[in-house]
Formats: C-alpha cells, structure tokens, sequence
C-alpha cells in the first residue's frame, strides 16, 4: 500500500467504527476540500451511501459558488442533507458584515451558536426533499451527539491537540487538556451517557495528501480554489467577507500541487486568509466553545 492507500484505509476504518459504536451520527460537511473528500471517504466507507445526515451551517455570508456546488452535490449524490442556522442573528443584523459585531462575536452567533443548537435539535433545521430539490423545515429534531468532521491536525495548531474521538460536555464545549490518549491505534469509544463526540477521520492527514487525493480520485471541488485567470486562488474557504485569497497563478489540481511541493508557501499558514484567525484569542477560542 501506498501511503494515501494507508491514509485512506484509515479514515474509512475510522468511519466504519463510528457507526458501529455511536448512534445519532451526523458529519459535517463545509463544503471545502477537507470535508469534501471526508464526504469522498464516506461514500467508499458504506459504498456508494452515506448512511447519515450530512450538516452545514449557513451564516449566509458563504460565497455563492460553495452553495450552488453544495445543493447539485447533494442532489447528484442524494444526500440526506441538511442546513442550519442562527436565524435570530441574522434578522437582528448581529454580524460583522452590519458593523454590529466584530468577527468573532459573527463568528460565535452565526457559527459556534448555530452549530450547537442545529446539533441539539432545538432550532429549525433545513432537510433537502429530494422530491422537489428544494429544503424544507425537518420535522425530525432528535438531537445529534455524534459528529464526524474534517479536521486535520496539521491545519491550525488547537487542531493539533484533538484525537480521531474527541469527547466534548453536553454543551458541546471542549478541554483540550483532558482528551483520552490514543497510542498503538488503540482508541477509546466507550465514554460516559452525556457525552458528545467529535470523530476526525482525518486527522493524520496534511495539505498535500489532500490535494494528492482529490487528484488521483478525481474528487470534484469548487472553482475557487483554482487561478481563474486573475493571480489570485482561496487556500482556505469561508465567509466572503472574511475570506481572502493568495497570490498564485495554480489553475487546477497539478499546479496547487506543484506550487505546495515547491514550498513557496512552507511559511504561510494554510488559514492565513481567515481573518477571525488574526483576533485576539483566535480560534482556539472559538474551538473550546464548539466551533470547528
């Protein structure tokens, strides 16, 4: 095996674990290319099907391409997808877009908040009818304490300190410094009734291994990434007004490829267009109270 085989082996045993162990699964899709290949990853993994709802969190502010790639995935792949929201926020104008907020007060509303009560069930939630193509008001509201997401511990340094499950309290709020030790591959999935999980298939996995991955499997993945002709790319996806991209001239998968291996970026942070990263407190912050 080659080491994306081993990589990939990995990820899909991890994934096979969590549903075996843990019930009220659901993954988190962001629609970059992390959780694009997880979403790559689980449909190999149940072959073909992915046998739990897919999340997103909508703040609204997402560019408008990462919204239309989302739905025609999800109807391509017939995906039980479902958004979320902080539709309270957004009627009051509470975010950094309105100048009510800084970033990282928008980032808490519209995301930590909205991911928290999207997870419990207590705000609406959004389900696609695949019949109509459209969403609709979930009637379904049981709670999920089981989240698969794509996080990398290469990516950001809070990543670093998280485990493939990593237990949060019933809020959602994570210790950092109390997370189970995971040596050998031996990893602990019995935890107390209460607890929810964070399970992070790829964890192992870096920047390069990702783009090498979306090569050879010919993963699908939103424009934005690439140079379409103004010098310019995203590394790294999020809210429009948050969000800037990098000096390059990569307009598809080779080139990123090669413009990451030829380490004219080895010292530029992979986030370094996210502007809440660059907040006092950062996103280690945010992380503790639940955001991803």
């Amino acid at each position: 095996m080659d080491h994306l085989e081993k990589l990939e082996a990995k990820s899909v045993y991890i994934f096979r674990e969590a549903y075996k162990e843990f019930k009220n699964l659901c993954m988190l899709w962001s629609i970059g290319k992390d959780s694009t290949v997880l979403l790559w990853l689980a449909r190999k993994a149940f072959f073909g099907h992915v046998p739990f709802p897919l999340v997103h969190i909508d703040t609204h502010f997402k560019i408008p391409e990462m919204i239309e790639y989302r739905d025609r995935l999800a109807r391509k792949w017939k995906l039980n997808m479902i958004y979320g929201e902080n539709g309270e926020a957004l009627k009051n104008r509470q975010t950094f877009p309105d100048k009510t907020v800084d970033r990282l007060t928008c980032c808490k509303l519209l995301k930590t908040e909205a991911l928290r009560h999207t997870l419990a069930g207590d705000w609406p939630r959004y389900r696609m009818n695949h019949e109509t193509g459209t969403y609709e008001v979930d009637t379904n509201l049981e709670p999920f304490t089981g989240v698969i997401a794509g996080v990398r511990a290469d990516e950001e340094g809070s990543r670093s300190k998280e485990r493939y499950f990593s237990p949060r309290d019933k809020e959602n709020e994570w210790d950092f410094a109390d997370q189970p030790p995971e040596l050998w591959n031996q990893f602990k999935t019995d935890f107390a009734p209460g607890t929810h999980l964070r399970i992070h298939p790829l964890l192992d996995w870096t920047e390069i291994n990702i783009w090498e991955y979306i090569e050879r499997e010919n993963i699908p993945t939103v424009s934005l990434y690439y140079n379409q002709g103004e010098g310019k790319r995203y590394r790294s996806l999020g809210c429009y007004p948050c969000t800037t991209p990098i000096e390059s001239a990569a307009s598809n998968v080779r080139e990123v490829l090669e413009e990451l291996r030829s380490g004219k970026l080895k010292n530029v942070a992979e986030r370094s267009g996210r502007e809440q990263d660059k907040e006092d407190g950062g996103l280690e912050t945010l992380r503790k109270d639940g955001y991803m």
